[in-house]
């Protein structure tokens, strides 16, 4: 259902981006080389913008790099990202290149990409020339401490409470270096559940967005 939903915000940046013929049909991202595409029912996302080509020329008018105007270009593809519980924020002007960080659904999104690149980076682009990239910036991680685990736990100890298990923080070792290791400890009824697991572990690296931190599971 996510997916779905990010493939539908896609599809509607592409078309405010000028890219034509950019489709969700079904849970799949179609790009059809034609100029226009005939509309498939509900299946395809409509922009306000495409269907309003050419009523005022002011829309495409050029500007030059400033805060200001990547802002308002930004106000308009805001909408797409809100309708799927996210947004975007300007994090840095360097030179040429403007660095954006997605937030809220959007910035967790496996298509969050694509989003940048076939929505924001076009349109930015497109209307300020001066721009040579658009690359998406990463919010700073927690810091990794035995607190700040506890609080990510935290968040599914209550469900796990109602299946009559629980989950503990056995060690926490490497803090600060190459390859930081965590051990945990499922007890209980859920003990057994590979999923539970599963959930827990990605829940911690999505957190502190750690790529080398190792989640291991004490018998």
């Amino acid at each position: 259902r996510r997916a779905m939903g990010c493939q539908r915000v896609i599809a509607a940046l592409a078309l405010v981006a000028g890219v034509s013929g950019f489709t969700v049909v079904g849970s799949r991202q179609v790009v059809r080389p034609a100029s226009r595409v005939a509309p498939l029912a509900a299946d395809v996302i409509a922009s306000p913008f495409a269907s309003g080509i050419g009523e005022d020329d002011d829309d495409d008018e050029e500007l030059p790099l400033t805060l200001e105007n990547v802002e308002k270009v930004l106000d308009e593809l805001r909408p797409y990202l809100m309708s799927d519980g996210g947004n975007v924020r300007v994090a840095a002007i360097d030179g040429p290149v403007v660095r954006l960080e997605l937030e809220g659904a959007c910035g967790t999104c496996p298509s969050s990409t694509m989003t940048m690149k076939m929505g924001l980076e076009r349109r930015l682009m497109e209307v300020i020339p001066e721009i040579s990239e658009v690359v998406q910036a990463l919010p700073s991680a927690p810091e990794l401490t035995y607190e700040a685990v506890n609080e990510v736990l935290d968040g599914v100890r209550p469900f796990l409470s109602v299946a009559g298990g629980q989950v503990e923080i056995i060690d926490l070792t490497g803090i600060g270096s190459a390859q930081p290791n965590l051990i945990l400890c499922l007890a209980g009824k859920s003990a057994s559940l590979h999923s539970v697991k599963q959930e827990i572990t990605q829940r911690i690296h999505r957190y502190f967005m750690l790529a080398n931190l190792r989640v291991e599971w004490a018998e």
